[in-house]
C-alpha cells in the first residue's frame, strides 16, 4: 500500500507503514550501532526518512539524545544561522461550517462571538500591525463558503497589500485556509501569496474522521491531498503541520515526515515550513479531555528531530507556547515565531471586549513585538522581518536549491540585518534600538563576502537616512 509517489492519501500516508515503522522503532530503540549510523547519516545534512527518525524518537539513551540536540543546533546554524523570522497571524473570520471537536470555531458552538472583518476593519488592523513593525502576516479564516468564499479571501489579500502607513508595508501574506480546489489555488497564487499553510491535525484516518465528524473537513483524503492540488495550482511554497495532542505523537511524527517525503518525491520540493502547534485551552475546548498531550521535553525532542530529518525546512512555533518553552526549542531548529499575536478576529487596532470573545485559542506569550525583538537580541538572535526570497522569486525549487546547499545564508543574513535596521529606526524603544545597533555592528563583521558586507553596510547607512526596502 505504501507509495510515496502516489497521489492517494492512504498510499503516501500509509497506516500500515506507520505501524510497521513504530514497531521497528520500538525494536531498535536501544540498538546503539543502528542509532549511531542514523546520527552519522544526519550529520551529512541530507535529512532522514520517517523510519530512521522514528528510531531516534523512540530512543531514550541520554548520551545519544545529547548528540541529537547538539546536531540539531549545528544544523540550524548551518542552514538558517542565528536569524529568527517574525510574523503575526490575522484572523479574518471565525464563521465555520465544520464540526471539529478540538476547535472553538466549530459550528455547534453558540457562545463564541461570530465575527468577520470588513475591508475597512482590515485597513485598521493592518495599519496597527504595521505600526508595531510587522512586515509578514499569516491570514486565517474558518471554512464557510457563504461567509468566507474565495472571493472574500482574495479581496482581503488585495486590501492588505495596498496598505502603506508611514514607513510600514506588509510585504508577504501567507494564507492558512481550508483545503480547496486547484482553480482556487491558482487564484491565490495570482493574488501574490507567500506560503500556503494547512495543518493536518492528525494523520490517523479513523481519529481524523472522529475529530471532524461533520462538514467538508470530514473528508480525510481531500484534506490530506490538498498540498498536491496547491502545487498543481502553481503554489510552490507550502507549509505542513500537525496538532500535537490529538493522536499519539509518534504516529503523527512519522506521518508528518512521510508527507514531506511525498512532496519531495512527487514535486521535487519539500515543505517550505513545518509548524509544531500543541493543543491549547480555548472557549468550549478543554485540552485535558484529550489524553495524548506531550510534555515540554518530548516537544523539544520532536523539534530537534524535525530539524535533523528535514534540515531545509523552516520551523514555526507560535504564541501558543510560553516564553520558557520558546527559549527551550529556539536553539533546536525553530526559525520562525509569531510576535504580539491575537487569535481573535481583529484585536490589533483595539483590544477585543471580554464579553465578545472570538479567540481560537489562548495565547501563552503575551509580550509586545518590541519585547520579543529585545528578548531575541539578548539571546544573540537576529530578529528578521525579511521577505526578500518571495519577492525575488526565490521560492519552491529555487529556494530549496540554495537552502540545501547552505547558500541561502549569503542572502538571508544581510537581509535580516537590513530589515532589523528598518525596525529599529521606525518602531523600536530606545533600549531595543541601542541593543539592536550593537548587534548589527557585530553581525556585519560575520558576513564572509567582502562585497556583500560593503553593500549591506551602505544600505544600513541609507536606512538611517530614511530610505527603505533594500534586499539581496
Amino acid at each position: 500500500m505504501y507509495n510515496s509517489k502516489s497521489l492517494k492519501a492512504e498510499e503516501f500516508i500509509s497506516d500500515e507503514e506507520i505501524r510497521d515503522t513504530l514497531a521497528y522503532a520500538d525494536a531498535n530503540k536501544d540498538n546503539v550501532e543502528l542509532i549511531d549510523w542514523i546520527i552519522e547519516k544526519a550529520r551529512e545534512r541530507k535529512g532522514l526518512n520517517h523510519r530512521e527518525a522514528s528510531v531516534l524518537l523512540a530512543c531514550e539513551i541520554p548520551e545519544k539524545l545529547e548528540e541529537i540536540y547538539e546536531l540539531a543546533q549545528q544544523i540550524k546554524k548551518d542552514f538558517y544561522g542565528n536569524r529568527i523570522v517574525l510574523f503575526a497571524p490575522l484572523y479574518l473570520s471565525n464563521y465555520c461550517v465544520n464540526g471539529c471537536v478540538y476547535c472553538p470555531y466549530h459550528m455547534k458552538n453558540k457562545h463564541i462571538a461570530r465575527k468577520k472583518l470588513t475591508q475597512e476593519e482590515i485597513v485598521k488592523e493592518v495599519t496597527a500591525l504595521q505600526d508595531m513593525g510587522h512586515k509578514r502576516l499569516a491570514i486565517e479564516a474558518g471554512e464557510d463558503p457563504v461567509n468566507n468564499p474565495i472571493e472574500y479571501i482574495l479581496e482581503c489579500i488585495q486590501t492588505i497589500y495596498s496598505i502603506k502607513h508611514k514607513n510600514g508595508a506588509i510585504r508577504r501574506v501567507n494564507v492558512n485556509i481550508a483545503a480547496t480546489t486547484v482553480e482556487n489555488y491558482r487564484k491565490l497564487k495570482e493574488a501574490g501569496i507567500g506560503t500556503y499553510i494547512l495543518f493536518q491535525e492528525t494523520y490517523h484516518k479513523k481519529s481524523y474522521e472522529q475529530l471532524h465528524p461533520t462538514g467538508p473537513k470530514h473528508d480525510y483524503a481531500y484534506h490530506t491531498e490538498a498540498m498536491d492540488r496547491a502545487m498543481e495550482g502553481g503554489i510552490d511554497d507550502v507549509g505542513l503541520g500537525v496538532l500535537f495532542g490529538l493522536e499519539m505523537y509518534r504516529y503523527e511524527f512519522a506521518g508528518l515526515l512521510m508527507h514531506a517525503e511525498h512532496l519531495e518525491a512527487v514535486h521535487g520540493v519539500g515543505p517550505h515550513t513545518i509548524s509544531v502547534p500543541r493543543l491549547k485551552r480555548a472557549d468550549d475546548i478543554d485540552p485535558d479531555t484529550f489524553d495524548n498531550g506531550i510534555s515540554d521535553d518530548i516537544f523539544a525532542k520532536i523539534c530537534a528531530l524535525i530539524r535533523i530529518s528535514v534540515p531545509y525546512t523552516g520551523m514555526i512555533i507560535s504564541t501558543r507556547e510560553s516564553q520558557a518553552v520558546r527559549e527551550k526549542v529556539l536553539p533546536l531548529g525553530v526559525s520562525q515565531i509569531s510576535g504580539a499575536s491575537r487569535t481573535s478576529v481583529g484585536g490589533y487596532a483595539e483590544p477585543e471586549p471580554e464579553y465578545e470573545n472570538s479567540e481560537q485559542f489562548d495565547v501563552s506569550d503575551t509580550r509586545t513585538l518590541d519585547e520579543v525583538v529585545n528578548w531575541l537580541m539578548k539571546m544573540d538572535y537576529i530578529p528578521s522581518f525579511c521577505t526578500a526570497c518571495y519577492r525575488e522569486g526565490r521560492t519552491g525549487d529555487r529556494f530549496m536549491a540554495l537552502c540545501k546547499n547552505m547558500q541561502i545564508l549569503n542572502c538571508c543574513h544581510p537581509n535580516a540585518l537590513m530589515t532589523l535596521k528598518e525596525y529599529l529606526e521606525d518602531y523600536a524603544s530606545e533600549e531595543t534600538k541601542k541593543i539592536g545597533m550593537a548587534l548589527i555592528e557585530r553581525e556585519l563583521q560575520n558576513i564572509p563576502n567582502p562585497k556583500v558586507k560593503q553593500i549591506a553596510t551602505e544600505h544600513i547607512h541609507d536606512i538611517a537616512e530614511g530610505r527603505r526596502d533594500f534586499r539581496f
